[in-house]
């Protein structure tokens, strides 16, 4: 039987570390359960991962949900495991996909766990998937666990559509004006300003600004374009660095209205993401690890790993939830209650229903109130412009009329 390495809490707080045998990480978390000691961590002593694989291609979570959900009902149904993924790498029209779930397969067959050969392929299968499928493994549940992962992305890709619904109609909005104006300063000012340079007449203030305007693109709209580019490459390489991952994100979550909405997505993945692994039978502080990696923000994974290191020091959730500053009072005291009556993952799931529906009402409510602000600008902006080529032939017919 393998042996085991535990961390955990006794029933006075004190903290407890060992190494014990047994059949499994469900077996073992039973017998501590029974002797009244609460892991937050289980590991396998020397346990070898696999290999890691390249997978040319990408897989998008909307392909991940629908194989996940396919899968548990296959799995459910009876059907043994190397035949569900043949059938299920077969049906595959991404070919990334087929080819490794066709890989995962051979190394199912050959006597791997199914996590163990997912985890060859790190970039399809994260890490939250494959400990989630170890647990389901040790505790025979598998057909659960994999319902509760497709459930899972299912969600995730849901609070990533709302995000892009946010973002989609307002760039692409700006977008447009920004050509409209552009094409108005590059091609139609110009020849107003030859027509009025011609007739030698006055010219209002606005006219000039604008005629100054068109003048500016004409002459260094290139540069501009270089500019934009240059700066749009450079923030990428700065945000591919961690700190200035940890500038820019730390910047977007204390903005206005949009980082609002980016801290209720927060909460939303990060209840979502603990919930799923702590009902998945993943010890606390694992899942906590596990949970900071996925946040997809460099300020939260790092309010994440320094609750998961009080914890790992004897301490409760709440305190240093609270500290964090990052999650709302509410949430640290309904996890608090969930912890003391041992419905933690519960109580998570409740939270991350109430933000998922949050996050909803916030996207609309945004929208809402930027539509008008948006037809306000390309109005002005392109109307301006309109009206400040004709005034001056307004001047002029009404010096012909005299």
């Amino acid at each position: 039987m393998p042996v085991y390495v535990f961390s955990g809490k006794s029933r006075t707080g004190a903290a407890v570390k060992g190494e014990r045998t047994a059949e499994s990480k469900a077996a073992l978390q039973a017998t501590l359960r029974r002797e009244q000691i609460t892991a937050s961590s289980i590991t396998e002593k020397g346990k070898e991962f696999a290999v890691p694989r390249v997978a040319k291609g990408t897989v998008s979570a909307k392909e991940l949900g629908i194989f996940l959900r396919q899968f548990s009902v296959m799995i459910d149904a009876g059907l043994p495991l190397v035949q569900c993924l043949e059938i299920l790498g077969n049906n595959q029209e991404n070919k990334a996909f087929q080819n490794a779930l066709a890989g995962v397969r051979e190394t199912v067959e050959t006597g791997s766990t199914l996590a163990n050969a997912m985890r060859q392929y790190p970039k399809i299968f994260d890490t939250l998937m494959t400990n989630m499928v170890e647990a389901g493994e040790a505790g025979g549940i598998l057909d659960t666990i994999l319902q509760r992962l497709a459930t899972y992305v299912e969600k995730a890709v849901k609070l990533k559509a709302a995000v892009k619904s946010a973002l989609i109609y307002p760039v692409a909005v700006v977008s447009i004006a920004v050509l409209v104006v552009v094409l108005l300063l590059w091609k139609v000012v110009p020849i107003f300003a030859n027509m009025f340079a011609a007739m030698e007449v006055a010219l209002p203030l606005p006219t000039r600004v604008v005629m100054g305007m068109s003048g500016f693109v004409q002459h260094y709209g290139i540069l501009v374009v270089i500019f934009c580019v240059a700066g749009f490459f450079g923030l990428k390489s700065l945000y591919a660095t961690p700190q200035g991952r940890y500038k820019i994100d730390k910047l977007m979550i204390n903005l206005p209205v949009f980082g609002m909405i980016l801290r209720k997505i927060a909460v939303a993945r990060f209840t979502r993401t603990l919930g799923t692994l702590i009902t998945s039978g993943v010890a606390l502080l694992e899942a906590l690890d596990i949970t900071a990696r996925t946040s997809g923000n460099a300020v939260v994974e790092e309010a994440i790993l320094k609750v998961r290191k009080a914890i790992e020091q004897g301490r409760n959730i709440t305190d240093p939830l609270r500290e964090t500053e990052i999650f709302p009072n509410m949430v640290v005291q309904m996890i608090g209650v969930g912890e003391q009556t041992g419905a933690m993952d519960a109580m998570l799931s409740k939270i991350a229903d109430f933000y998922e529906d949050e996050v909803d009402t916030a996207v609309g409510d945004m929208l809402t109130l930027m539509e008008p602000m948006i037809i306000l600008m390309l109005g002005v902006s392109v109307g301006g412009i309109v009206i400040s080529m004709y005034m001056p032939l307004f001047t002029l017919i009404g010096q012909l009329g005299k």
